[in-house]
């Protein structure tokens, strides 16, 4: 595992508010909840762990479960619903939100713009893997879809994050909520069920219950496994993006619809994941 400087993060960080690399995350009211109380979440999009909520609309996902200790529960709701997630009560354990996005679709129509965006999240030498597909580069075609899981205790919080079958996820090997951390998670990262190597994570903190959000980022291992130090009180969201090229011949390659002129030439796949490290005093 490589943790870069923080002067390679901010190095990498320049322009930022000049790309579209807006995070998609599960937001709970709280991380901790009673076994006999509902469980409250938001889906946001933002930068910098702040963003704004999203509502409950199915045609904008394909799937949206609470994971428990007996078995999996779809989340429902109503049209335009913010928060979009209350779930009634639920059995103690630990439990896992998974929520995945249709693909949407957008044209960038500034190479520059595309090519920081990649720098920005590790996707490497975009200029060189474009031209080796013989595009040009004007208004640059890519769709996206958001992978995004929240760790929650609820009651007594045991139990273990798992793969839960996403095309690419982050996957919790220890329970923040009541395993002895020694100020380290480790995380592993996959695409495809295979662990992914050498790649880029973001990792945001900050205080539990709000506050200003820092930035690290590292380099998952070869088993793509990231150690991310921890500290109790603090909230993490933990974020990871692959890029993929898209050929017109994909069935699903003009699937996001209208909002890019054209079938895309690029995906990119979102993992997110959320978790708060409890502090001392909360722990049961």
């Amino acid at each position: 595992m490589l943790r870069l400087a923080m002067a390679a993060t901010l190095a990498l960080s320049l322009g930022v508010g000049k790309v579209a690399a807006h995070e998609f995350w599960i937001s709970p009211e709280a991380y901790r909840w009673p076994a006999d109380a509902s469980l409250v979440a938001d889906l946001r999009v933002g930068e910098e762990f702040r963003g704004v909520p999203q509502s409950f609309i199915p045609r904008n996902f394909v799937r949206f479960e609470i994971l428990t200790s007996e078995g999996p529960l779809d989340v429902d709701g109503r049209l335009g619903d913010i928060p979009a997630l209350s779930a009634e009560t639920l059995p103690e354990g630990l439990a896992v939100i998974v929520h995945e996005t249709t693909a949407r679709a957008l044209t960038w129509d500034e190479w520059d713009r595309f090519e920081a965006f990649a720098g920005h999240k590790g996707l490497g030498d975009v200029m060189a893997m474009h031209e080796a597909r013989g595009l040009d580069r004007i208004d640059v075609r890519e769709d996206y879809v958001r992978y995004a899981k929240s760790l929650v205790a609820i009651g007594h919080g045991r139990g273990q994050d798992s793969v839960v079958g996403l095309r690419t996820e982050l996957v919790a090997l220890a329970n923040p909520y009541v395993d002895d951390l020694a100020g380290a998670l480790p995380v592993q990262l996959l695409l495809d069920g295979e662990p992914r190597r050498m790649a880029q994570v973001e990792v945001f903190s900050r205080p539990a219950g709000g506050g200003e959000a820092e930035l690290e980022l590292f380099q998952t291992d070869g088993n793509g496994i990231v150690v991310l130090p921890v500290n109790s009180g603090m909230e993490y969201l933990v974020n990871a993006v692959t890029l993929e090229p898209m050929e017109p011949t994909d069935p699903d390659a003009d699937a996001a619809g209208s909002e890019a002129e054209g079938p895309a030439e690029w995906r990119t796949l979102w993992a997110s994941l959320t978790f708060e490290v409890p502090a001392p005093e909360t722990t049961p």
